[in-house]
């Protein structure tokens, strides 16, 4: 993400506030894997801005409609409209609006207004108690990751990184959201091209898959975007990486930046630990002067790892998106370009 001093805003809010984490990091960490219930027509969604927020309240309102659209009721966080520079509230008041979501039996799922910045800030507030004795469906990408990945890090829930209401469906995000949240099989490929209507001199040419290295790998789904997990090294809301398919996204990151953050992963030994890696989409990769492009920094980082990688899938800051759900079982077929849920991530 375009936030170069996440790190050092991270440090200096946390000492600034003088945050313990002794509650976040005492919660009994669990290897159970907890999967919500699928989402029905007429279900009721919390809808939270636990990062930044809209520009203006209408976008809320919009996001809203959104919702309602696909069939839903919308219940407000109580600190939805809050906003605070470019957070939408304070720590504490995002946090509640996540706790009370989780605690209220009349919300059957959540649903994140949209990303910006400000996730990892609130994970010393959460009650990962109450959370994991309430599982529902939670979804959002970007900065939302640090959210995902910490619920699922202390309690074991499947969280999902999928499109956000503060965007409309296009019809091939609103058929990965059905396959993944509300009709899901034991066998479910997602995150393929959409569909593109070839012909003489017509090739699709914006979503191609890239394969890195070759190979085919099966292990728990776990990642996001890649400024957050790096973020949540060294934390108690790390992940665990070993034996895990390890899929990453951004946006606004310039090569070099991008070649920085898995630089910081290969020094922690974390890439190593992993059984593959699916990339998503690099957009607004901006950069001037002499660089690597993005395949020469992914080809450079992750190909003598001696793991299948592949990049290109649909996920990322980009129009059509699947749903990737964090902690399901899964295969990555570098050879064939494929990534294939092995379980439903819903009951």
């Amino acid at each position: 993400m375009n936030r170069r001093h996440v790190l050092q805003t991270l440090a200096a809010a946390t000492l600034a506030s003088n945050v313990s984490l002794t509650h976040a990091s005492s919660v009994t960490e669990t290897k159970t894997v907890l999967k919500p219930r699928r989402l029905k027509k007429g279900n009721t969604i919390g809808l939270i801005s636990p990062a930044s927020n809209t520009g203006e309240d209408e976008g809320i309102r919009f996001a809203s409609e959104v919702v309602e659209s696909l069939g839903f009721k919308v219940r407000y966080g109580e600190h939805l409209f809050a906003r605070n520079q470019y957070l939408a509230g304070t720590d504490k008041e995002r946090a509640d609006d996540v706790n009370r979501m989780f605690a209220n039996d009349d919300i059957d799922a959540i649903f994140c207004l949209r990303g910006g910045y400000g996730t990892p800030r609130i994970l010393p507030y959460l009650d990962y108690e109450v959370i994991g004795a309430n599982p529902k469906v939670i979804m959002g990408y970007s900065d939302i990751t640090g959210l995902l990945t910490a619920i699922h890090k202390k309690t074991g829930l499947i969280g999902f990184h999928g499109q956000t209401p503060s965007q409309t469906y296009s019809d091939y995000s609103l058929s990965e959201y059905k396959k993944v949240m509300m009709n899901p099989t034991s066998n479910t490929f997602i995150g393929a091209a959409p569909p593109f209507e070839g012909g003489e001199g017509k090739v699709e040419k914006e979503n191609r898959l890239t394969q890195i290295t070759g190979g085919k790998a099966r292990g728990r789904l776990i990642g996001g975007n890649l400024t957050l997990i790096t973020t949540l090294i060294g934390t108690a809301f790390e992940p665990e990486f070993r034996d895990r398919l390890l899929f990453l996204e951004d946006v606004g990151e310039a090569p070099y930046r991008i070649d920085r953050m898995l630089t910081q992963l290969l020094l922690a030994g974390k890439l190593q630990q992993v059984a593959g890696i699916a990339f998503g989409k690099f957009t607004e990769a901006k950069d001037s002067g002499n660089t690597f492009s993005i395949e020469e920094v992914l080809h450079d980082r992750c190909g003598e790892l001696g793991i299948p990688v592949m990049r290109g899938f649909m996920f990322g800051h980009v129009k059509d998106q699947t749903v990737m759900p964090i902690g399901i079982e899964a295969e990555l077929d570098a050879d064939k370009g494929t990534l294939q849920l092995l379980e439903a991530a819903v009951i």
